[in-house]
């Protein structure tokens, strides 16, 4: 019966819209646990998160402990196995998901709010979020999966030059590492410390739980405090350590036996909450973010053939995330298609943008905003992002005004101040190309 009910509202999904702005309420829980809460009454559902920082930035040692933990959790809980987790969910229509990041580690769960679907939902959330077993067999099974994937990446010349980016442009900061780890790190790894991550990371002072549905805010306070109430106190993640900035040019190629060249070229952008975050983000969608309508589009594609596909774009987090433009591209070509990248960077932090490339974009930013926030799910990820981050409940209220009111001045002075194409790590991995 409850999956006949599932096909319908999935149905209504489709249709179903919500207010550009949605109202969102904050509180703490008694045990230091931020709640962050939307009621949406339109469907009898509700999306829940759980965010934790505790994500590859608080691998230390052992890169990829964060990722491995995470995805533990589901692997057995409070005596369930893996298999009877699975299915506790399924019995009652309801849609687990986990994940790590480099800030931050999530858990997921959409039920419907029915008493006999959410309550044993909930019961099953709250087992795999408080009780995790982390089970030998499983432990052994995902790392395997893990050690395979990382030997797999060495035939992508895409995660090659990715990696090495990350590498060169975090060189002392803990952003330079990948969430997946790395062959001797994630060899080394054993459940003990998957327990010692856990025990110190899945806290409550450390945890932002996001409730978004049909749940009055006296029904999403209850979900919250039994969900939080199982965890410990424990403490806040400390502050990561500030990103340094580049003070040299840096252009590495990597032989790799391919017709095609993959580059890779950035330097550390901004911050989450960056002062500079609306300027960069629309002089961005100008020059790279908007596809093939954007600069870079015109000029590497358009007029001249060079790539398929060129992007650029800002990767805000806690800390400076990376600003980084990308292309693959001939081996014969690559050269030319990086100059011809360099140049419109360098161009566009000159010149900044036209008049009517600004209007197009702050239109295209502003016309897809409410469908960024039509339905559960997406709003629940925005409530994600503003409580993890800081960012105020008014944040959503103001995207728009915020987009509107940025000058081309702005956008100029920003990337004048923050981009500096001779400081730029450069990524070359494919076959021979002459590099400069």
């Amino acid at each position: 019966m409850i999956s006949k009910i599932w096909v319908v509202i999935m149905g209504l999904l489709l249709s179903f819209t919500v207010n550009a702005s949605p109202t969102i309420d904050h509180w703490q829980t008694a045990n230091g646990g931020q709640v962050y809460y939307v009621y949406t009454p339109e469907l009898p559902m509700v999306d829940v998160q759980v965010i934790f920082d505790a994500g590859a930035a608080r691998d230390g040692d052992l890169n990829g402990v964060s990722l491995l933990t995470n995805a533990l959790l589901n692997e057995g809980a409070a005596g369930m196995t893996a298999d009877q987790v699975a299915a506790a969910f399924d019995d009652v229509g309801a849609q687990f998901g986990n994940t790590s990041q480099r800030d931050m580690a999530v858990l997921t769960m959409r039920s419907l709010i029915a008493d006999n679907a959410l309550k044993p939902a909930l019961d099953v959330f709250g087992k795999v979020l408080a009780q995790p077993d982390f089970p030998q067999a499983s432990f052994q099974r995902i790392q395997k999966q893990l050690l395979l994937s990382l030997q797999a990446e060495n035939q992508s010349p895409a995660a090659i030059a990715s990696r090495r980016f990350y590498y060169e442009l975090y060189p002392e900061h803990p952003y330079g590492t990948m969430p997946s780890g790395q062959v001797d790190t994630v060899s080394a790894i054993t459940v003990d410390d998957l327990k010692r991550f856990y025990k110190q990371y899945y806290v409550a002072q450390n945890a932002v739980v996001v409730i978004v549905g049909a749940l009055d805010k006296s029904q999403a306070s209850d979900v919250a405090n039994e969900l939080l109430g199982q965890l410990p106190e424990g403490d806040k993640a400390e502050q990561l350590a500030k990103v340094e900035p580049l003070h040299s040019a840096q252009t590495i190629h990597i032989d790799f036996p391919s017709t095609q060249t993959h580059i890779v070229m950035g330097q550390p952008g901004m911050s989450r909450d960056d002062d500079d975050y609306f300027a960069l983000y629309i002089g961005n969608h100008i020059l790279g973010g908007s596809g093939l309508v954007s600069q870079l589009s015109n000029e590497i594609r358009e007029k001249r053939g060079l790539s398929y596909s060129v992007y650029s774009y800002f990767r805000p987090m806690q800390e400076l995330g990376p600003f980084q433009l990308a292309l693959q591209t001939r081996n014969d070509q690559a050269q030319q298609a990086l100059d011809v990248m360099k140049n419109t960077l360098t161009s566009f932090i000159k010149n900044g943008p036209t008049d009517d490339e600004l209007l197009a974009a702050k239109q295209n930013i502003s016309g897809g905003f409410a469908l960024r926030v039509d339905s559960n799910k997406k709003i629940a990820d925005y409530l994600a992002m503003i409580g993890f981050y800081g960012l105020p409940l008014d944040y959503l209220d103001n995207f728009i005004d915020k987009v509107n009111a940025v000058t081309k001045q702005q956008i100029k002075e920003a990337f004048n101040r923050r981009v500096k194409p001779d400081k730029m790590i450069t990524i070359l991995v494919g076959g021979e190309a002459e590099t400069k």
